[in-house]
């Protein structure tokens, strides 16, 4: 027990107190009371308390609590003033963590959102990019087919006048012959054949080929196309490439068949003769390249 706690003991027992009747005065709990009379302060929530507690204990005796303060001042826990800066020193350090804190998580949203917004804009672009490129990519194709369209002009002269001669050089051969093959119009050129569309669809097209005595198909390359030739039984008869420079012709007679079925490749690129009649494809070979044709022979006496 300390001088302090031995006198404030005394002066309650001098008046006659008991520590319920002194709780009572003071609304100090009990086992603070018996602490401050002890010296023992540990079980109390702080300094400022054991002053607080003290003066109140010292005021209810009758008891000047500034003598009391001054005379036992080596006892007394160190005043408020001694206590504020740590406490304050806490204080600030919570707060300094709590702003940091806040300041991450206002921080952490801004973040996050920049992230989503550059994810966004990678994802708008590659799809961007990738459609932009299709497109030129189309573009180009539709500016280079018409060039080649323009291109085939001169071959298809030629090749026209390369019929016209071989007509001219049968004509010859056939004015030897008499004098009455000469006077009587042939019977093509007095009836001639009848070739027509009959149905067309995407990259298929049917023909019929009407009032002819034979059919005699000839397929011609104007640069390099792929060809298959064959009968309405499946047999083939040809199926290569034709290029300029090679193999650039097939020709087969189909006058004992019914049907003909050809798969061009390169319809750009080729040309269909019946009995040297040029079939005019049925779809525009520079919308559809690849096309599959069927001649249907209806023979002349039928």
């Amino acid at each position: 027990m300390t001088e302090l706690g031995n006198r404030l003991k005394e002066a309650r027992l001098a008046k006659n107190l008991s520590l319920d009747d002194l709780q009572s005065l003071t609304k100090i709990q009990k086992r603070y009371l018996i602490g401050i009379e002890e010296g023992n302060y540990s079980s109390m929530p702080g300094n400022f308390y054991v002053r607080a507690f003290i003066k109140q204990y010292t005021e209810a005796l009758g008891l000047d609590p500034d003598e009391i303060f001054e005379t036992y001042k080596s006892e007394i826990p160190a005043s408020l003033n001694e206590e504020l800066p740590q406490q304050l020193s806490r204080v600030k350090t919570n707060k300094a963590l709590s702003e940091g804190n806040s300041k991450i998580f206002d921080i952490l949203p801004k973040i996050l959102i920049g992230v989503f917004v550059v994810g966004v804009a990678g994802i708008l672009y590659y799809f961007l990019y990738n459609h932009a490129g299709n497109d030129t990519t189309e573009s180009m194709n539709n500016e280079t087919e018409p060039v080649k369209v323009e291109n085939k002009i001169d071959q298809n002269a030629k090749t026209s006048e390369k019929v016209q001669t071989e007509d001219k050089n049968q004509g010859g051969k056939d004015s030897k012959k008499g004098t009455n093959e000469e006077t009587t119009p042939p019977a093509s050129e007095a009836n001639p054949q009848e070739l027509s569309v009959v149905k067309s669809q995407g990259k298929n097209s049917t023909f019929d080929l009407k009032n002819a005595d034979q059919f005699v198909l000839k397929v011609v390359s104007k640069g390099k196309t792929w060809v298959t030739i064959r009968n309405g039984k499946g047999k083939t008869f040809y199926s290569g490439m034709l290029q300029t420079g090679g193999t650039e012709s097939q020709t087969v007679d189909f006058s004992d068949e019914k049907e003909a079925y050809i798969v061009v490749g390169n319809s750009l690129d080729t040309d269909i003769f019946v009995n040297d009649q040029k079939l005019e494809f049925a779809v525009d070979p520079s919308k559809m390249v690849r096309q599959n044709i069927t001649i249907q022979y209806v023979p002349k006496n039928e």
